[in-house]
């Protein structure tokens, strides 16, 4: 339920709504926007009068909100979402470019690569230092060792980190390590997981699940912000399908919905959707002319021999080449890469 505020309403007023709605035992948040100010009401509101709403103070209107999901519901929050990492944005008019390597493998290979993509134009490190394999017998990451890699990294060229998170046992490392915390497809629906991170205040790159519709994809980041963190990025990686000739398939349509049904950014993974670094290029150019507010993109420099998803992976000059070529496509569509 939003509660729609009169404009040129006192700050006081719209505080005593607020408090009012709160003696009743619901969660409100005060959103304000460009156009409007609204009251982003939730909790258990069924037995709530909407006509004793609408005559608080200060209210214009009441609507319900007929989604299970009311956080991250772009009716609670006309304007879009944009999430501030260190200074760097991802949300905005600029196209949110995020690379490196599926695992660190060494601090030879991480530094060389995060020194690569900076110099092409990339603004954020990525880098798995704990690894979900299908196998047991895969390479499963550095683990710590893996973290402190990646902060070497980030001391050398300034670009923010981004990894995974695979259990909350290692949650406080990654608050003093990483800046933004990646869930990963298979924890997408891990709840437990989802209240954890909810608690804390650093943004959260939320992937969808393999087989997970939008609405679910939506309510797993509600769980985040039913925590009271608001920061949440939503990332399309592709979901399964019957087609066997990629590993998986990319729904660029989910772009768009994702926008129309919510105000969280939403980037686009055309490595792990596909698992074939020949289709990266094509899949990013297309993200962005469907409006993707990022790119996550897997860089190594040893392909061949890289430990995790080298097929996926393009090399640094491939993926300096790749930049060049998505300034055309942003500006198209009135961004900037």
């Amino acid at each position: 339920m939003i509660a729609i505020i009169k404009d040129g309403t006192s700050q006081e007023t719209i505080e005593a709504a607020k408090a009012k709605l709160e003696s009743k035992g619901l969660g409100v948040d005060i959103t304000r926007g460009t156009s409007r100010t609204v009251l982003c009401i939730v909790g258990d509101t069924k037995g709530i009068d909407i006509d004793a709403v609408k005559a608080l103070p200060g209210v214009d209107d009441v609507l319900t909100i007929m989604q299970p999901y009311k956080k991250a519901n772009r009716l609670m929050h006309p304007e879009n979402t944009v999430v501030d990492v260190k200074g760097r944005l991802i949300g905005g008019k600029k196209i949110a470019v995020i690379a490196g390597p599926c695992s660190v493998e060494s601090e030879a290979q991480i530094v060389g690569i995060a020194e690569d993509i900076s110099g092409a134009g990339a603004e954020f490190l990525r880098g798995g230092a704990f690894k979900p394999r299908t196998s047991p017998y895969s390479f499963q990451g550095l683990g710590e060792s893996g973290l402190d890699l990646l902060s070497k990294a980030r001391a050398r060229t300034g670009l923010p980190v981004v990894s995974e998170l695979m259990s909350a046992d290692m949650l406080e490392k990654f608050i003093e390590e990483v800046d933004i915390i990646q869930i990963g497809a298979r924890n997408m629906q891990n709840f437990d997981l989802l209240k954890e991170i909810g608690r804390i205040r650093k943004p959260i790159l939320l992937k969808r699940g393999q087989s997970a519709t939008v609405e679910e994809w939506l309510m797993s980041a509600e769980y985040i912000m039913a925590g009271g963190n608001n920061e949440v990025i939503l990332c399309e990686r592709g979901i399964r399908t019957f087609e066997t000739s990629t590993r998986n398939t990319l729904d660029l349509s989910a772009i768009p919905v994702i926008k129309k049904l919510s105000h969280l950014p939403v980037i686009v993974d055309p490595s792990h959707a596909t698992g074939a670094w020949w289709m990266v290029e094509s899949l990013s150019r297309a993200a962005v002319a469907a409006g993707a507010d990022g790119l996550i993109i897997e860089v190594h420099n040893d392909p061949a021999n890289a430990l995790c998803d080298g097929a996926q992976s393009i090399k640094p000059e491939k993926f300096s080449n790749l930049m060049k070529s998505l300034k055309d496509i942003a500006l198209a569509v009135g961004r900037d890469i």
